[in-house]
């Protein structure tokens, strides 16, 4: 038995033992943020364009408070003098940005301007009802936005020119496209000046409609979607470019009729090319491509990537101007890194060389002297703000306090907003002046849990299955724990890629009910983040390539070897609980290593990956016909009969992520061997179970364990 290596890294007591004499419900736990039993926040804090005052809704006071870098209140808007202002806005108008001395709001009809210093409308632009996927430019007042799948652009003067007018259904205008994989959130990109608009175009003919039942119709109706699984046929992907000044359009000129992707798309900051990083369906090999912006014509390849495993670009590239150049974020190198190229490819320096994770790119200062950026740091399970020389790649770490960070930068880079919180902190907000690393405290939110009867949480490290790699734990004891007893134990886990469950973070990243569940039933609630979860490095990750599960579940089996050896662990009460990836997890570990937890919950779980779609399952696993043997072993159906103990299935009825046909096939599996399941559907949810019924599925969830882990 190897060696288990444990390093209690923090204890944090919630709240004063004289003081702890509430107790909060699994209810009041779900529904925290609504209950004042989260840290408070700043609402919508951001700096306002062209400026280094910032702002945020204060809600409490029914205002919005501007403030200037040194934490002074610059000026104050009352709601209700906005709610005059803006009558024709069915709900409160939504603050879309600030620009100078000017506010944007969404009216929910349209896009309204406001001169906060004069207390003028300055104007508005009209949408369609049906309006979608808005994308306001601030420097043009123009505001792109879809209808079902086609594009429209609205500004002051026309509220529809209309970019595509296309009317077969399987095409879509607009929208993001590729299942919002490789760093993909939205389908339409501004050029730096506002003169043309990019867009994404999908056409879906060759993807195959999923079925799923809308219940709230008499009779229920069916409602089709669009779900690429595995090995099956993809969505071919375009790009249009759309010229502000005379409504044409062109494409640019990729035959995409290969179903690879079109990702990581930017503009250069004269609007002459644009940057598209191209992916083979395979996913292993990368180009990154030049085009003319207003021909389409391809102008060249400035580098590519390849990898045997996969290659995953997620960020789309950066301008240097002054030098004109680009950044470009890899972890080619094992970390994701910075990466300077000239327009023709060739490669200038890498910038950063650090052995862990840039998490993104903020900006640079006027004379391109110093990047701003976002990183973990040495510490993975943190998140920080660093100042880096383009010259030589120096680093200066903006954010010392142990924590983790959410930055944003003003437009001039000089200064900060950090948002963070950790382990003993709550949340904390402070302005930094990025050139002295001086800063002004904004808000230091109390702890609203001082007066509940809660018990400690721990930080644990431990070793891998591979008997090198650290992998970190949280450990969450109950209220009046007794070092003497006996408890049972719950195993929440996740465990897949670009998700980490354990931060160094309020709760340290676990949701409350984890905490108040803990006190309640006097149980230990236990997770870890294995091989192949995120932020530790491309090795760490891609572990589990073409066998997706092995590694995961090993070393979640080095974490019961751990919580073996503590001596106030019930071994013979141990439960295992988790969600979509989570889900995976919990019924593989369940029926592949039957025997080590009497009860399972398994929500949203991807049953057999060959039912999962292209872009996700293909990364990870290769496609069925590559990759027979990897699919065969992690179809969990294969094991129903290894089932010892309790495990119940829980689904949102239209699930389009998950769709049901996973929990279905292993519903199947069980029935026709023999084995009795247990099963729970959420009608009209979708893979994740919202609202005021996520108070029923914790209460569903945690009543089963409780009941069955015996």
């Amino acid at each position: 038995m190897r060696k288990i290596i444990l390093a209690i890294l923090c204890v944090f007591t919630l709240g004063v033992a004289h003081a702890q004499e509430k107790e909060i419900s699994i209810e009041d736990a779900v529904l925290g943020y609504y209950k004042g039993l989260y840290p408070e926040y700043l609402y919508g804090i951001s700096f306002i364009s062209d400026s280094d005052n910032f702002l945020y809704n204060d809600y409490k006071n029914g205002k919005i408070v501007i403030k200037n870098p040194a934490n002074e209140v610059f000026q104050e808007i009352d709601f209700q003098t906005l709610k005059e202002k803006f009558p024709e806005a069915s709900q409160f108008p939504s603050l879309e940005t600030a620009i100078g001395d000017e506010m944007v709001f969404n009216t929910g009809n349209g896009v309204a301007f406001y001169n906060y210093v004069k207390g003028e409308n300055t104007g508005s632009i009209n949408l369609n009802e049906d309006a979608e996927n808005l994308d306001y430019n601030k420097k043009i007042k123009a505001a792109a936005y879809t209808v079902k799948n086609n594009l429209f652009v609205a500004t002051t003067d026309n509220s529809e020119i209309a970019v595509t007018q296309i009317t077969n259904e399987n095409i879509v205008s607009g929208q993001s496209i590729h299942r919002n994989e490789f760093g993909i959130s939205k389908g339409t990109f501004w050029s730096p000046k506002g003169n043309y608009l990019a867009f994404y175009q999908k056409d879906e003919t060759n993807v195959t409609n999923y079925p799923l039942v809308d219940i709230t119709t008499r009779p229920a109706t069916l409602k089709n979607i669009k779900y690429p699984m595995a090995g099956q046929g993809s969505e071919i992907a375009k790009i249009g470019i759309f010229n502000m000044d005379t409504h044409k359009k062109v494409y640019l000129n990729i035959d995409t009729s290969d179903e690879h992707y079109l990702t990581n798309f930017s503009w250069s900051d004269d609007e002459q090319y644009v940057f598209v990083a191209e992916l083979n369906r395979e996913q292993n090999h990368m180009w990154f491509n030049r085009y003319d912006a207003k021909t389409g014509e391809k102008i060249n390849t400035l580098f590519e990537e390849e990898n045997d495993a996969y290659v995953e670009p997620l960020f789309p590239a950066v301008n240097l101007p002054n030098k004109g150049t680009l950044l470009y974020m890899s972890q080619r190198n094992g970390y994701m890194n910075i990466y300077e190229y000239t327009m023709e490819g060739k490669l200038v320096k890498q910038l950063t060389d650090y052995k862990w994770i840039v998490k993104d790119i903020l900006g640079f200062d006027a004379k391109e002297k110093y990047l701003y950026i976002t990183g973990t740091g040495r510490d993975p399970r943190e998140m920080h703000a660093f100042k880096v020389s383009l010259k030589n790649g120096k680093t200066t770490q903006l954010t010392t306090v142990a924590a983790s960070h959410n930055i944003q930068i003003s437009d001039d880079r000089a200064y900060i907003l950090d948002f963070y919180s950790s382990l003993t902190t709550p949340n904390n907000y402070q302005i930094i002046n990025t050139n002295k690393g001086t800063s002004n405290v904004i808000l230091e939110s109390e702890n609203p849990l001082k007066d509940y009867k809660l018990g400690v949480t721990e930080m644990v490290s431990l070793k891998a299955a591979d008997g090198t790699t650290n992998l970190y734990g949280r450990l969450i004891k109950p209220a009046d724990f007794d070092p003497n007893k006996k408890y049972p134990v719950l195993v929440y886990v996740y465990g897949g890629p670009h998700a980490q469950m354990v931060t160094n973070s309020w709760l340290a990243g676990a949701s409350l009910w984890m905490t108040a569940f803990a006190s309640k039933e006097d149980y230990l609630v236990f997770t870890l983040d294995n091989r192949g979860s995120s932020s530790r490095g491309f090795e760490f990750e891609s572990v589990i390539h073409r066998n997706v599960g092995d590694n995961e579940m090993a070393d979640q089996l080095e974490g019961v070897k751990y919580l073996k050896s503590l001596p106030y662990v019930d071994a013979s009460r141990m439960a295992v609980h988790g969600w979509s990836f989570g889900g995976f997890m919990t019924s593989s570990l369940m029926l592949r290593h039957p025997g080590v937890f009497t009860t399972g919950v398994a929500g949203g779980p991807v049953i057999d990956w060959d039912m999962y779609e292209v872009m996700y399952g293909e990364r990870y696993m290769d496609t069925p016909q590559e990759n027979p043997d990897g699919y065969d072993k992690t179809s969990v159906e294969n094991y129903i009969k290894n089932l010892k103990g309790k495990l119940m299935l829980i689904i949102g009825s239209v699930d389009p992520v998950v769709v049901p046909e996973h929990s279905m096939t292993l519903l199947k599996a069980a029935v026709d061997n023999g084995v009795q399941l247990d099963f729970f559907t959420y009608p009209m949810h979708e893979h994740n179970v919202r609202g005021k019924d996520r108070v029923h599925l914790m209460i569903k969830v945690l009543d089963y364990i409780v009941e069955h882990n015996k």
